[in-house]
C-alpha cells in the first residue's frame, strides 16, 4: 500500500506523508473532518500543512455536503503554464527588464488595472462564453453584488502572498511561463459570506470545529453556495487565462525576433470543489491545495520561489481520489518564516532567480517550504513527472 492509513471516526485518513512529520495541529483538523457524518472518504497529500478552515494537502469526499471552509477563502486558486519556443539562449543575460515589463502588464499585490481588460485584444483568448460568465455576476449573493465593477478591474492580477508568475527553464533548455492566482477579493467576499451563512445552520450547531460548517443537499443555502462557488471557480480560471494572455504578449514584444510561439496551456484548480462518482455514489470532492490527477490529466506542482517546478501527469488513483499535491507545502508559518530569516537569507537562497529580495517577501522563502523533490517522491503513484521547471524570473506582489 503506497500511502499510510491512520484510524478516524467514520473514515479512515488515508496519508501519503508520513504522518510522524506533520504538525499536531493538522492532525487534529484531519481527525475533525473524518467526524463528519457525510463524509465518505479521506486522502492526504505529502505537502500537508495546518490550514484555515480546514488541511491545507487533504481531498475531502462528501455525499450530499460540502463544507465551504474547507474550500478556502481563494476559491479557484490554482496554476497555469505553457511551453514556449524559445530557449534558454534566446534570454539576456540580464533578465531585469523581463521582469519589469511583466510587473508593469500585471498588477500584483492588491492592484487592479485602470480599466478592465477587453480580452478581445488578447492574441488567441477564447473569448466564448465570456459575456455568458458576467451576466450570471447578477445570480451571485446580494452582499456582493456591489463588487462588481473591482472584480471586473481585478480580472487579469496576480494578487499578493504565494501567487507568482514565473519564466522557467526545463532541463531541455526549454522556456516555459507559470502563473499562480486564484479568484481575487470577489472570491474571498462569497467565500466568508457563505461560511458565515453555514456557521448559523441549525445542523452544524453540534460540529467538533464550527469552521467544518456544511450545506447540505436539497436546500436554498446549498443551492445558493454552488452557484456562487462555481462562478468564482471560473472566475479563477478566466483570471489565470487573461494573466497568461498579458503575460505571452510581453513576451512577445520582449523576444519580437525570435517570434515566439506558445504551446497549449495547462491549467489546474488546486482549491474547488469537483462533481465525481466513486464506488457507485455522486460525490462532492473538495480539494483544498491538491490537484486532480486523473489518468492522462497535465497539473502542475510548483516548489518555492527559488527551487524549481514539475508539469505531471495523473496516474489516476481510486485511493486518493484522483489527486495529487499543489505544491512543496509549508513547513513553518508566515510569521516564523519572517522570525527565522532574513533579506541576506533570501538573496542567498533565490541566487541566479531575478525576484524580489526583500523583507517584504521573506516569508515566501524556499527555506519556508518543504523539500519539492520530497513531496514529488512520495505521490510516484499518484503522477508521473512530465517535465522539471527552474525558474529564471519570478514575481511576487
Amino acid at each position: 500500500m503506497p500511502y499510510t492509513e491512520v484510524p478516524g471516526a467514520r473514515v479512515p485518513i488515508r496519508m501519503w506523508a508520513d504522518p510522524g512529520t506533520v504538525e499536531d495541529g493538522a492532525m487534529q483538523q484531519l481527525r475533525n473532518v473524518s467526524t463528519l457524518p457525510w463524509i465518505k472518504g479521506l486522502a492526504v497529500m505529502p505537502d500537508v500543512h495546518y490550514g484555515k478552515g480546514a488541511t491545507v494537502g487533504s481531498v475531502i469526499a462528501m455525499h450530499g455536503a460540502v463544507c465551504p471552509a474547507a474550500v478556502g477563502v481563494d476559491i479557484g486558486c490554482g496554476m497555469s503554464a505553457v511551453r514556449t519556443s524559445l530557449t534558454e539562449n534566446d534570454l539576456p543575460g540580464d533578465l531585469s527588464r523581463l521582469r519589469t515589463r511583466i510587473e508593469q502588464a500585471i498588477p500584483v499585490g492588491r492592484g487592479m488595472h485602470d480599466d478592465a481588460v477587453d480580452p478581445g485584444r488578447l492574441h488567441g483568448f477564447p473569448t466564448a462564453g465570456w459575456d455568458d460568465f458576467w451576466g450570471r455576476f447578477d445570480g451571485v449573493a446580494q452582499a456582493v453584488r456591489f463588487r462588481r465593477e473591482r472584480a471586473t478591474k481585478q480580472m487579469g492580477t496576480l494578487g499578493s502572498g504565494n501567487h507568482f508568475c514565473e519564466v522557467c527553464v526545463d532541463t531541455t533548455g526549454a522556456v516555459w511561463l507559470m502563473l499562480h492566482s486564484g479568484s481575487r477579493n470577489i472570491g474571498k467576499e462569497l467565500a466568508e459570506h457563505h461560511i458565515g451563512v453555514a456557521r448559523g445552520l441549525p445542523h452544524n450547531q453540534g460540529l467538533v470545529d464550527r469552521d467544518l460548517a456544511v450545506f447540505v443537499a436539497d436546500t436554498p443555502q446549498m443551492a445558493a453556495y454552488r452557484h456562487d462557488l462555481f462562478w468564482a471557480q471560473e472566475y479563477a480560471r478566466h483570471n489565470r487565462a487573461v494573466m497568461m494572455g498579458l503575460l505571452q504578449d510581453v513576451v512577445r514584444k520582449e523576444f519580437r525576433k525570435a517570434k515566439p510561439t506558445f504551446e497549449s496551456v495547462i491549467s489546474c484548480h488546486h482549491n474547488y470543489v469537483a462533481e465525481e462518482r466513486y464506488d457507485g455514489l455522486d460525490l462532492l470532492v473538495t480539494r483544498k491545495g491538491a490537484i486532480r490527477a486523473g489518468s492522462g490529466d497535465y497539473g502542475i506542482i510548483p516548489g518555492s520561489m527559488g527551487t524549481g517546478s514539475y508539469i505531471v501527469k495523473g496516474l489516476g488513483s481510486a485511493d486518493s481520489f484522483n489527486s495529487a499535491s499543489h505544491g512543496a507545502g509549508r513547513r513553518m508559518s508566515r510569521s516564523a518564516a519572517k522570525r527565522r530569516f532574513t533579506a541576506r537569507d533570501l538573496e542567498e537562497q533565490t541566487r541566479g532567480v531575478e525576484c524580489r529580495k526583500d523583507t517584504g517577501v521573506v516569508d515566501e522563502i524556499p527555506g519556508a517550504y518543504k523539500p519539492i523533490e520530497q513531496v514529488i517522491d512520495q505521490q510516484r503513484d499518484l503522477v508521473e513527472v512530465v517535465a522539471k521547471l527552474k525558474q529564471v524570473v519570478c514575481v511576487k506582489g
